[in-house]
């Protein structure tokens, strides 16, 4: 039994309202986002598919991750993508005290700056919390040192071992709309799923006249 929306609630946007779930419904622009990475020959897999689409994304990388493939990540970044914070050990943040989950992001940051300098790569730092969950204590603390907190508008559940790669692929093309937040994983675990929907995504919005950018 699934214990997550697909579709973000209205009512959980306007309660956490300091958070970003989506952008402008104007014009038809999606944002991909790749969490968990980055991984030997998935990441570089998505990236070739975003190349070939001229799209740009979003990934929220683990600092551990990043740490054991630093050519990888530099390929995210010259490639043009945007980099968002996943924690250092992907963390769960109602079972880590404040201080230890702070520290756990400010580790990961470190790994991020040993790479590139976002402040010339990118207008802001993104942190996207693991599971999609966060307290409102490190919450204030991570707004306070400069970062944006980005959830999402539709979950592709990639994650999920229970459902097909079909329902994954309907997930998304039933929910998306002009400006949604998309969550996908590069990721050992997702990408089965990712091999199957991320291509078709991509042509499916492109013939639709969606482009794709990454987070600012």
């Amino acid at each position: 039994m699934k214990h997550y929306f697909v579709k973000t609630p209205l009512l959980a946007k306007l309660i956490f309202n300091k958070w970003k779930w989506g952008f402008t419904k104007k014009e038809k622009t999606l944002y991909l986002t790749f969490d968990d990475g980055p991984t030997p020959k998935v990441t570089n897999w998505v990236l070739e598919q975003l190349l070939k689409h001229n799209a740009k994304a979003t990934f929220f990388c683990i600092g551990k991750n990043i740490r054991q493939n630093p050519e990888l990540f530099s390929k995210i970044v010259h490639q043009g993508h945007v980099i968002g914070n996943h924690t250092n050990n992907h963390l769960k943040s109602f079972e880590t005290s404040k201080e230890k989950y702070i520290q756990n992001v400010l580790e990961a940051e470190q790994e991020i700056k040993k790479i590139v300098n976002l402040k010339t790569t990118q207008k802001s730092k993104l942190f996207r919390p693991p599971y999609g969950k966060l307290k409102l204590s490190q919450s204030k603390i991570l707004r306070k040192k400069g970062y944006k907190i980005i959830m999402w508008d539709v979950l592709s559940a990639d994650f999920d071992t229970e459902i097909s790669k079909e329902i994954c692929m309907h997930n998304v093309v039933k929910n998306t709309s002009k400006g949604s937040i998309i969550v996908f994983h590069d990721s050992k675990k997702a990408f089965e799923k990712v091999k199957f929907v991320l291509p078709q995504i991509l042509e499916y919005f492109s013939e639709k006249g969606y482009n794709f950018k990454a987070i600012a």
